[in-house]
């Protein structure tokens, strides 16, 4: 791997930001584009930071190529996640530095740090058109769960999907 997973830095939470909010808007994931509410939250990887585990993926010379939001204890960014499960949020890689394994290895880090919490699954969420994301999902293991779908904005037609993987049956990539 010519790439680094780790923890985020606080002088990185710009760049991470800006990245997050550059993927969403550039991959049409924001209902209004760049007048998207949702796209503050997005760019404030400081918050998320304080309140989850913010982990970037980053290139030998240290800029960032990736990062996720990685909840393993609850808290203001657990949004579908039972007692004894983990969630991730907000994967988002540089367009420039996709296709070389930063995705499933963010993707990978937060499994392994479910492990290492003993909870019994991660459940995610998606946007329905977010094909390539579902593909990378479901070779970890991670299944369709319908009955925990939902929608984020009250009077919008966005449903996200959710994806759940149970530890003993996900794959050691």
């Amino acid at each position: 791997m010519d790439f680094l997973v780790r923890d985020a830095h606080a002088d990185e939470y710009g760049a991470v930001g800006e990245l997050t909010g550059k993927v969403y808007v550039g991959d049409g994931l924001l209902e209004f584009g760049e007048s998207d509410g949702y796209l503050e939250t997005l760019r404030d990887a400081a918050t998320r930071a304080a309140q989850a585990e913010l982990l970037v993926a980053t290139a030998p010379n240290g800029k960032v190529l990736g990062t996720v939001t990685y909840v393993g204890d609850g808290g203001p960014y657990a949004e579908l996640a039972g007692e004894t499960e983990a969630e991730f949020r907000m994967l988002a890689v540089d367009g420039a530095a996709r296709g070389r394994g930063i995705g499933e290895a963010l993707v990978q880090t937060c499994i392994d740090r479910t492990r290492l919490r003993a909870k019994t699954g991660i459940v995610i969420c998606s946007q329905p058109h977010m094909r390539a994301a579902h593909r990378l999902y479901e070779r970890f293991g991670f299944r369709r769960a319908p009955s925990r779908d939902w929608n984020p904005v009250e009077g919008s037609d966005l449903t996200l999907q959710a994806f759940t993987l149970t530890l003993r049956d996900a794959p050691a990539l």
